[in-house]
């Protein structure tokens, strides 16, 4: 990510019983997946009650044998923190706290409510046990809903077996999307109920099902800048506020929502400082690519410089633009399938607050520029548009400010205001 995200992660857990080389199988992943130039986090579950991060005797272990039920340990290139909490921590609760990634994995946390890849090793005789009941379960059609063990028991009419070693509470589940696996049972059973299997040893067969299923999308975030503005008499860009050109606002804001950034503008030679101001996120300036002004053909220029397919464009007189909005809608976008997710509210659509699929929005923005049309909205009609609604607006954005644009001086004076009210803690 080009900054500190707020773009959630997905995530998945890699799980199976004690010895079955969970570990084995996470730490071949993601090393792959950071051979292919993805962000990985990991979580790892601790079966046990207590655990230390800190070797005895050192300062932050004295602190915290001293009373601190949190401690922080920084260090250049490196942070960690380690509390006291009154019991276990969701596993929902930690993958949140960990946006930006683009894929974590899990290790352990079975009952997560994440999608889950099953492990069993030849070598483990409880792996053995559990690819067996797998199997037969799959061989009498039970569901995945179901609870194997005792539904297997009932079909033969057997009577619980005193201390069976085969754990109704850790086998294969709805959950399940993927069984990583050596015992040839486990691989039919798995055929049987249309999971994919990879063997032990085929690393590369598992992340190519993780990097399609579950690895993060990216984002190209797109500011336009556009050029010389009548009403504001004067580039929209650099008119200054708050001490500084209104596009670096912008960019600050919204950097946290992207993978790519770029700002269309016509006047690339006038903010060409942003590339000396941001050495780190690499914006891309890009010329406007038709000799035509209005909103269609901006995002006609948005849409053709994307790298990626997914492409947020917000204008930049959008003094309050929300990167967690960008980042809600983005999210709204991979769930749904849709070409665009765009607000809607009592004043109608928002385009340039919103987030388009490139390869289903260019060719019908195309289409109406051929015809002559120069609206935002002129395409709309000719792919699948996700409304997102203003209580979903509010819900990723409380204050609701995101749409105030600055189109004159006198709103830019206005919002300048409010935005040193905000700064002062007045809102």
């Amino acid at each position: 990510m080009l900054a500190e995200s707020v773009v959630p992660s997905p995530a998945i857990a890699v799980v199976g019983r004690h010895n079955s080389g969970k570990t084995t199988i996470v730490e071949r992943a993601v090393a792959e997946l950071t051979a292919r130039g993805f962000d990985v986090g990991t979580v790892k579950h601790h079966g046990h009650v207590g655990f230390d991060i800190d070797v005895p005797g050192k300062d932050s272990w004295r602190h915290r044998r001293a009373g601190a039920t949190e401690t922080w340990i920084s260090a250049p290139g490196q942070i960690a923190m380690i509390a006291t909490i009154p019991d276990e921590a969701e596993c929902a609760r930690i993958v949140a706290r960990m946006p930006g990634h683009d894929v974590v994995i899990v290790e352990g946390y079975r009952k997560s409510g994440l999608p889950t890849i099953e492990v069993m090793r030849a070598a483990n005789p409880h792996d053995s046990k559990v690819a067996e009941t797998f199997y037969q379960a799959a061989c009498d059609g039970v569901p995945l809903t179901c609870d194997f063990v005792q539904a297997a028991r009932a079909s033969r009419r057997e009577a619980p077996a005193p201390g069976s070693p085969v754990d109704p509470g850790k086998m294969p589940t709805e959950a399940t999307v993927a069984v990583v696996t050596d015992i040839p049972r486990a691989h039919e059973a798995a055929a049987r109920y249309g999971i994919p299997s990879f063997d032990l040893a085929d690393t590369q067969g598992l992340v190519d099902f993780i990097e399609k299923t579950v690895v993060r999308p990216r984002m190209t975030v797109v500011v336009q800048a556009g050029g010389e503005s009548r009403r504001m008499g004067r580039s929209k860009a650099t008119v200054p506020f708050m001490g500084r050109p209104l596009i670096q606002r912008l960019i600050e804001r919204v950097c946290h929502a992207a993978d790519e950034l770029v700002v269309t503008t016509n006047e690339p030679e006038n903010l060409a400082f942003l590339r000396q101001e941001y050495p780190q996120m690499h914006i891309r300036l890009v010329r406007d690519e038709l000799d035509r002004r209005g909103a269609l053909p901006g995002i006609y220029t948005a849409l053709k410089n994307a790298t990626y397919d997914a492409v947020a464009v917000v204008a930049c007189d959008m003094v309050f633009a929300s990167p967690r909005l960008v980042a809600a809608e983005f999210q709204e976008l991979n769930r749904t399938g849709a070409a665009a997710v765009v607000p809607v509210n009592r004043n109608g659509y928002e385009p340039f607050h919103a987030v388009y699929r490139a390869s289903a929005c260019l060719p019908a923005v195309e289409k109406r520029l051929e015809k002559g049309d120069a609206r935002a909205q002129a395409f709309f009609d000719e792919v699948e548009i996700c409304e997102f609604p203003q209580s979903r607006v509010l819900m990723a954005e409380p204050g609701g400010r995101c749409f105030i644009n600055a189109n004159t001086p006198d709103d830019l004076a206005f919002t300048e205001r409010l935005a040193r009210d905000e700064e002062n803690g007045f809102y």
